[in-house]
């Protein structure tokens, strides 16, 4: 039996994917949450084999989970399922150790076949979205520069504020945001937030 621990924070989508995964033979979903927040432990106290995260959820995300669970040397395998296919979230769910990645309006049958797989050892991958990642080549955004971003498109709405948010001088937060502005290719800190979010680089 594949024990499987479920995180989702949307309580009707969770007992769905529940539900579907529990009519195979040979998957049981041991646990669920809410959100990506102590999930170690949750895997850990559970004995599962492979985790399902939804990509965004609040506190704590799938791909911040996913690196959680990857260190942990649990040996959990990791499945992303997300709403939004984006190419940016693909390479970074798959750098923080995720051994798939699929859109949630797959078939069930893919999804329960993803789980039999990644404890297999193989990677499953949406393929358009593989395509599209590779087309759109890797996230140009250093991780400072992505948390300042992150700040900006969180309502910090001065330098000052970021700078003070994130322990660093108001000159090295207007540098950032000006070197994520051009990359970005935008013309100010909310073009730039908007576009990194919608390419999944943030």
């Amino acid at each position: 039996m594949i024990r499987v621990l479920l995180a989702e924070d949307q309580a009707m989508v969770r007992e769905a994917l529940a539900t579907l995964l529990g009519l195979e033979d040979d998957i049981e979903v041991a646990v669920q949450a809410p959100n990506g927040a102590g999930l170690v432990e949750l895997a850990r106290e559970h004995a599962v084999d492979v985790a399902l995260l939804d990509i965004e959820m609040p506190g704590r995300g799938g791909i911040e989970a996913a690196g959680d669970l990857t260190a942990s040397g649990l040996g959990v395998k990791v499945v992303i399922l997300t709403t939004f296919g984006r190419p940016g979230y693909l390479r970074r769910a798959m750098e923080a150790g995720a051994s798939a990645f699929l859109v949630k309006d797959a078939p069930a049958a893919q999804l329960a076949d993803a789980v039999r797989k990644v404890l297999a050892g193989e990677r499953v991958i949406d393929p358009a979205l593989a395509a599209e990642a590779l087309a759109g080549g890797a996230n140009p955004l250093t991780a400072r520069e992505r948390d300042v971003l992150r700040a900006a498109a969180d309502g910090a709405a001065t330098n000052a504020d970021i700078a003070q948010l994130l322990h660093l001088s108001q000159g090295t937060v207007r540098n950032y945001l000006s070197l994520a502005i051009q990359k970005t290719g935008a013309r100010n800190r909310a073009e730039a937030a908007r576009a990194a979010r919608d390419k999944g680089w943030l």
